[in-house]
């Protein structure tokens, strides 16, 4: 080959402190929306991100010069900077220390999306997947 070519995807899991309900309808989007720009900045791909009150699924093509850990220090790191200092300064917010990280097949993207659009009603009728809801 001439040049390199990769086709990584990563589904990450992560929740909030104590499983906390603290991704309320009124910060829900600015959380998945600081957590795709982060990613974008690192040269990710935002495929689905998705998640309930007390935890995040995200879906995303990843480069190889890219750490997991860097990845999810610095997306978890600048939603809850951006939670913390400009959106409800004097509420609590935090993140769980841990996360889930898993490899998707190319095969698999789009039923691993629609699992992770659809956080809501999987958690409601108790379709889960469990290996994916760990934390």
């Amino acid at each position: 080959m001439h040049r390199n070519f990769t086709q990584l995807h990563i589904h990450c899991v992560w929740g909030t402190w104590d499983r906390l309900p603290l991704i309320t309808p009124d910060v829900q989007e600015v959380i998945y929306s600081a957590i795709t720009k982060q990613c974008s900045d690192l040269g990710c791909k935002v495929i689905a991100i998705g998640g309930t009150v007390d935890h995040v699924h995200l879906l995303t093509g990843f480069p190889p010069k890219l750490t997991i850990s860097e990845l999810m220090q610095k997306a978890k790191g600048s939603s809850s900077h951006l939670i913390t200092h400009e959106i409800k300064p004097h509420e609590f917010f935090k993140w769980q220390g841990g996360y889930g990280a898993f490899t998707v097949s190319h095969h698999l993207i789009e039923q691993t999306a629609n699992y992770i659009c659809n956080q809501a009603t999987h958690h409601q009728q108790k379709s889960l997947i469990p290996d994916w809801e760990i934390i």
